[in-house]
């Protein structure tokens, strides 16, 4: 599969075809003449990938947030969670794939995982609804977050999402509720929770299910009310663009970090989290172990609480 570059990548993009089309030149003629040419080449994609992710905007955060290749749901949970058993269903209408979850063991330790999954080709990305998620997926997290609460499981999110799906069907079934409830249901859960936002954490369909003790983030998500092209089209009417509005908006991790919406920022790879998975998936990992072993000294009463605690001071000193 070709590889997928963004509109900043293509100086790298430009370096990389050439070292391709000099390995091939160096296969037909075997006498390793290039090779020290193909080296200095990789070395320079290596460094100006380096350079260009070392300084990016807030758009061009956006762009990497929703990269196709970034590690998705089904990636963290192969790579961490083993003896993982899906759960489906809301037991109420039906089962919605956009929000993915079961039972697992997180290095050893039993867990509850949560998750939005995009989909990563055409039939997968329509199996998932491109992974915005209705009613009955909300409520699956309820489910699986209650039975979290019964048997003492700690819980992990993965929040990947552009919004809760704005259908007429999901209108009809109440999507604002469900979220809310999902929602409430995070804020008062007597277990630890750890939220990860991995690429896109979008409105409150990202809220429903990222109301965890800690928020963590990886470098290049985002973290925004509304996708930087509804704002444009709500707040200005057209009448700038999405790379305007995401500037404005602080979006990307550090700005979170500094306004106190995220508590952690987890590195990702040079070139991005799609870059090198199974090093970002370690990353994150890593970062989840050391969160829940903090919040595993915690009673009920205090997880609550820090939890009430966490959100309530959202928009108070955090602004300031």
């Amino acid at each position: 599969m070709a590889a997928h570059y963004l509109e900043f990548e293509r100086p790298i993009a430009d370096l990389e075809a050439k070292i391709e089309e000099l390995s091939k030149l160096s296969e037909t003629t075997g006498s390793g003449t290039l090779d020290a040419e193909i080296e200095a080449l990789r070395s320079r994609a290596q460094e100006v990938r380096r350079q260009a992710y070392s300084k990016l905007d807030a758009w061009q955060k956006t762009q990497v947030a929703r990269h196709p290749d970034r590690p998705h749901f089904v990636d963290y949970v192969g790579g961490l969670i083993d003896e993982f058993v899906e759960l489906r269903g809301d037991r109420k209408f039906a089962d919605d794939q956009a929000i993915m979850g079961g039972l697992g063991r997180f290095r050893g330790q039993p867990v509850v995982v949560i998750g939005h999954e995009k989909g990563r080709d055409t039939v997968g990305r329509v199996k998932h609804n491109f992974g915005y998620a209705r009613p009955e997926g909300y409520r699956k997290a309820v489910r699986l977050m209650e039975m979290a609460e019964r048997f003492n499981l700690p819980v992990i999110s993965f929040v990947d999402t552009p919004a809760a799906y704005p259908g007429i069907g999901s209108e009809e079934r109440g999507v604002a509720e469900a979220i809310a409830r999902s929602t409430e249901k995070s804020l008062m859960l007597n277990v630890p929770m750890v939220a990860i936002v991995t690429g896109e954490g979008g409105s409150g369909g990202a809220l429903g299910i990222a109301c965890g003790n800690r928020v963590l983030i990886l470098e290049h998500a985002i973290y925004s009310v509304i996708p930087p092209e509804g704002a444009n089209s709500i707040l200005w009417r057209g009448a700038r663009t999405a790379e305007e509005a995401a500037k404005a908006m602080k979006i990307s991790a550090q700005d979170l970090i500094g306004i106190k919406i995220v508590d952690r920022i987890i590195p990702e790879p040079a070139g991005g989290a799609h870059s090198d998975k199974d090093a970002t998936i370690k990353s994150v990992g890593d970062a989840v172990e050391q969160e829940l072993e903090a919040l595993s000294k915690l009673t009920p009463e205090q997880l609550r609480k820090q939890r009430a605690d966490r959100f309530y001071a959202i928009g108070r000193s955090g602004l300031q």
